[in-house]
């Protein structure tokens, strides 16, 4: 040990002088890059401003708002685990970012370490005419017959949720409840019921929460990929949850084969898929891309990570929103009223679903005032020029602001207010460029209606059976990141049953 030391000791000098380089280039390097542009002037070494970013996320990105604002730049600066990043405010230079999203300029990557968690070839790293077929080949999961057998299920699992929250609720009284777990809880099965829903056991549906939990877990976790962290918790997790579903898809292709009647996304999907397969096999020829089990495994995937998190936030603000505007509850229960009675035992029909408009205005101002992914994160495939005076450079983090877009534009754009969705104001058609909640260009959301579907059904549900009590503290409504944005109490609230009966309702 003495002679290590003592071999040692006439290097120290020189390894501290290295270390020193290293530091000083780092931060030349990020001063290079963020030139004039509003950022931190300096930034600690190798992890930069990591670490406030990952113990309050909210706060980080009011920061970077902040900054883009008052500059008049429109975007900031500032360095995160050794990339230098570009948050985007403004929403003209957002829509430029979605809209050169290809091989030499900016790459859509959903979150910033995303390819060691989802792999390389997922949906979302997808360019070019690969990306186009893709697209073509989602289509008919969301026609209109496609979103009318969801809507079907999506009420009924709704409704389970409900019985269970008012249960979970009697039995706290008089304690309020959180909600966040049991609205994941919620949307989870719905997005498994509507995506693969014939195809997982009750044992399988059981690990798959499970794994899908731990993925949430790892995605707020730095990208530190050894045994026992979150974040290789996580990255497992995602390799299970993908073989299940390719396991899903392969159970359906056979039954498409059988020529049965569709009945969740997976069979809309491979209704075409399958007569592909034969075609190509009949002619000798390979598979056709984007149709093996695997692959559509990790789209399936893409699927309910990009409908989980999302619809999980929306419910939560929902029920906050509606409870501080008990005008809005009663404008909502007045139009279901008129429409749908659960005293039928029937379902909510696609056409009924179409009449409630206040209803559909309530559930896009939902979205619009606390819209769910607020950041999209994009890389930097080459120098970009944002403006004429500043060029991104090469292999940026680059996060155009959904959250700040959709707060921008609209009248008094602070305030919720569905009535600025109205036939009379039309505020979704004037300021549409602001409306980026489901982002924009090539990768817009493929599955918005059925999302919004989703949250009206919710909306007039939740309204029209239940009465329902926040619990408010101070702080109660401050955002958390989980990871999609939510209210940091997790929503507290007490729920009881309104209507005579909950109703009977099945797909029969």
């Amino acid at each position: 040990m003495n002679s290590l030391l003592a071999f040692l000791s006439p290097l120290l000098p020189f390894l501290a002088s290295l270390v020193f380089l290293v530091i000083f280039l780092e931060q030349i390097s990020y001063l290079k890059k963020k030139r004039s542009v509003p950022g931190p002037p300096l930034v600690l070494p190798f992890v930069g401003n990591a670490i406030p970013l990952v113990r309050n996320p909210a706060r980080f990105w009011e920061i970077q708002a902040s900054l883009a604002k008052s500059s008049g730049h429109g975007f900031s600066v500032n360095y995160i685990a050794g990339n230098f990043i570009v948050f985007i405010r403004d929403t003209e230079l957002s829509h430029k970012i979605f809209a050169n999203v290809h091989s030499d300029a900016m790459n859509l990557v959903g979150h910033p370490f995303g390819k060691k968690l989802f792999g390389e070839d997922n949906l979302i790293y997808m360019l070019g005419q690969k990306h186009k077929d893709l697209r073509r080949r989602i289509a008919p999961n969301f026609t209109t017959k496609a979103l009318s057998t969801y809507t079907a299920l999506q009420q009924i699992i709704i409704l389970k949720h409900l019985k269970i929250w008012d249960q979970k609720s009697s039995e706290s009284s008089p304690k309020p409840i959180p909600l966040r777990f049991l609205a994941r809880d919620l949307n989870l099965e719905t997005s498994q019921m509507v995506f693969v829903g014939p195809y997982l056991g009750e044992e399988i549906r059981e690990n798959f929460r499970t794994d899908y939990n731990l993925f949430n877990v790892g995605l707020m976790k730095l990208p530190i990929d050894l045994p026992g962290t979150g974040f290789r918790n996580a990255r497992l997790a995602v390799d299970r949850l993908v073989e299940v579903l390719a396991d899903c898809a392969k159970q359906s292709k056979a039954k498409m084969k059988r020529e049965e009647e569709p009945s969740c996304l997976i069979d809309f999907w491979m209704q075409d898929t399958v007569k592909e397969l034969e075609e190509a096999a009949a002619a000798g020829l390979p598979e056709p891309v984007h149709t093996s089990n695997f692959e559509l495994g990790l789209y399936l995937f893409d699927f309910l990570f990009a409908a989980q998190d999302a619809s999980t936030s929306s419910l939560l603000w929902a029920v906050s929103l509606l409870d501080s505007h008990p005008d809005v509850v009663a404008k909502v229960r007045d139009e279901v009223q008129s429409i749908w009675s659960p005293e039928s035992d029937s379902l909510i029909s696609s056409e009924q679903l179409a009449e409630m408009k206040y209803t559909q205005a309530v559930a896009r101002e939902v979205v619009r005032y606390r819209a769910p992914a607020t950041v999209v994160p994009h890389v930097a495939a080459a120098n970009f020029p944002l403006t004429e005076s500043y060029i991104i450079p090469k292999g940026a983090i680059v996060f155009p602001s959904a959250y700040e877009s959709c707060q921008q534009g609209f009248v008094e754009p602070e305030q919720f207010d569905p009535e600025r969705f109205s036939e009379e104001r039309q505020e979704d058609r004037i300021f549409k460029r602001n409306f980026l909640a489901f982002g924009a260009g090539s990768h817009q959301c493929v599955g918005q209606r059925y999302a919004l579907n989703h949250l009206v059904l919710f909306i007039a549900m939740f309204c029209t059976l239940l009465d329902f009590k926040r619990h408010r503290s101070d702080g109660c409504d401050e955002i958390a990141f989980n990871p999609t944005i939510c209210p940091k109490d997790d929503c507290m609230v007490s729920i009881c049953r309104r209507c005579p009966r909950f109703p009977n309702l099945s797909l029969q």
